[in-house]
């Protein structure tokens, strides 16, 4: 195929999504009263994993072929399957997030799941699995294969959250797990519609680089209705507006760590989705439907903002935030602007970095106060000090303060979606008044003020946390001050993502005299 890059040598692509499954096993063949060695050699799995990553982003080249470091074998010949992995900017920095987090929320969790010898193995192998299913997705260039690990990785997480959360967890998962089967049926049949539809014209294929070809001479009404399978798989997935009703009450239920794993990596394989397989492989629908998409965006924006300022759980505004901060990303997405996609490209990484550290802070606060009800607390920056302030920098990055990484992506977002939809832009720029209002609100109402009943046995962060959280707002000030080598890579997949579509940045409109 033309612009092919096999890299017979090496396949670091397999070795990176296999290696975090093989941790896995390692840690379940482990003796059940070593659960001290089952987190390091989760945490040795988790770090080789990162290795990896960044041996790809090192030899990743922005300005070469779309998709790097190849590797295609033949799969299911009779459908046209195969094993075929790729990488391109998008991509990469999705698998640099996910590499970074993984290791830092073992850390975090380190004692999460103590009370019980085997638990601990199970908690450790059940991460490190979904760290290996997530990033087979991101590269996977073959949509059977995709389509394979995107329902795969809601097994580890439903036993992550019903075995391992707190009250509520069993309904929370049953909830979760029932939404993203039914998205993922949808998609199976449209995917299977996208196979038959490959297969009139001589043999099917399911190779996304043929796929896309295929796509635009596809009947319009055939197109929109496959569309809307894998739409809705992937807006449940990421949540959007209507379908966020799951994400709340797994933020609630679920461990802090694994609540992160599932906002700051998993449901970004549903905005990935929509930006690679909607867009791409349904250009004209996805035209068609942007309107809609774009309007229940904004929708979400607004409604995610506003709904956590009633918050009275903590997690759950945390979760709230999420969900107006997943709009941003979808209408980026399908304003189809450079600016506004590159933008969503670089919130999907910024978002997972911003509600990591924000849902670990909050996680370590309720560890020691054993609540999640933000009237409980008052006063903790007097006895943790370095915890309240640490606080502070997350919730400011989750209201895109300007020198904190969110506020770059946003800002591209809302600038790219002026120019082809203003007023869906100005509306969606109410959002950032009512972020300053539910963050500073919660820190006033948690931090500040005297020291509540109880708060005074809180104390302030540890070694080990403060090793999980430091990368984390290391990385909202570096990608806030100087974001050029992520756009750097972003750019040019989002520039050959308009091409392959059709879509052009609208023309400067003048004002005439």
């Amino acid at each position: 195929m033309d612009g092919e890059v096999v890299v017979t040598s090496v396949p670091w692509l397999t070795i990176l999504w296999l290696g975090p499954v093989v941790g896995a096993g390692v840690v379940l063949l482990l003796p059940p009263p070593q659960r001290t060695l089952a987190k390091w050699v989760g945490l040795v799995a988790a770090m080789a994993v990162l290795g990896v990553a960044a041996i790809l982003a090192v030899g990743f080249e922005p300005g070469g072929e779309q998709y790097q470091f190849i590797e295609s074998h033949t799969w299911i010949a009779a459908f046209g399957a195969g094993y075929t992995v790729g990488i391109d900017g998008v991509a990469l920095v999705l698998v640099l997030l996910t590499a970074v987090l993984v290791p830092l929320l073992i850390i975090a969790g380190w004692n999460d799941a103590s009370s019980r010898q085997y638990e601990q193995h199970v908690y450790v192998a059940l991460m490190l699995c979904v760290e290996g299913m997530v990033l087979i997705s991101f590269v996977a260039l073959d949509v059977l294969l995709f389509y394979v690990f995107f329902e795969a990785m809601l097994i580890p997480m439903y036993f992550l959250i019903g075995r391992f959360g707190g009250a509520g967890r069993s309904q929370a998962a049953l909830k979760f797990l029932l939404y993203s089967l039914f998205g993922g049926l949808i998609m199976l049949a449209a995917l299977v519609g996208l196979y038959v539809l490959s297969a009139r014209d001589g043999n099917g294929s399911l190779d996304f680089r043929e796929l896309v070809t295929l796509a635009h001479d596809a009947d319009p009404t055939i197109a929109r209705l496959l569309f809307l399978g894998f739409m809705l798989a992937f807006a449940i997935k990421a949540p959007l507006w209507p379908f966020h009703t799951w994400l709340p009450g797994v933020a609630s239920a679920a461990k802090p760590v694994t609540a992160v794993l599932m906002m700051a990596v998993v449901d970004k394989v549903g905005t990935f989705g929509m930006l690679r397989y909607c867009l791409q492989l349904f250009p004209d629908a996805s035209a068609f439907f942007r309107p809609l998409i774009i309007t229940l965006a904004v929708v979400a924006i607004l409604f995610g903002a506003i709904v956590a300022i009633g918050q009275t759980d903590m997690m759950r505004l945390i979760a709230y935030v999420s969900i107006s901060h997943f709009g941003f990303i979808i209408l980026g997405i399908f304003a189809m602007t450079s600016q506004s996609e590159a933008g969503s490209t670089l919130y999907m990484v910024n978002h997972g970095v911003s509600t990591a550290t924000l849902f670990l802070l909050a996680g370590f606060l309720t560890s020691r106060r054993g609540t999640r009800v933000i009237a409980a607390y008052g006063g903790v920056q007097k006895v943790a000090p370095v915890l309240a302030g640490t606080f502070l920098v997350a919730g400011l990055s989750a209201l895109a303060l300007p020198g904190l990484a969110p506020f770059i992506s946003e800002f591209l977002v809302l600038t790219g979606t002026f120019t082809r939809y203003p007023l869906a832009a100005v509306i969606a720029t109410v959002a950032l008044v009512l972020s300053a209002i539910y963050v500073l609100w919660l820190y006033q109402r948690m931090m500040t003020g005297p020291v509540t009943d109880g708060n005074d046995r809180i104390h302030d962060l540890v070694g080990r946390e403060l090793v999980a959280v430091a990368p984390l707002l290391a990385l909202l000030l570096v990608l806030g001050i100087y974001p050029k080598p992520a756009l750097d890579v972003i750019n040019p997949a989002i520039e050959h993502t308009l091409t392959s579509i059709g879509q052009h940045d609208p023309a400067p409109k003048v004002m005439a005299k």
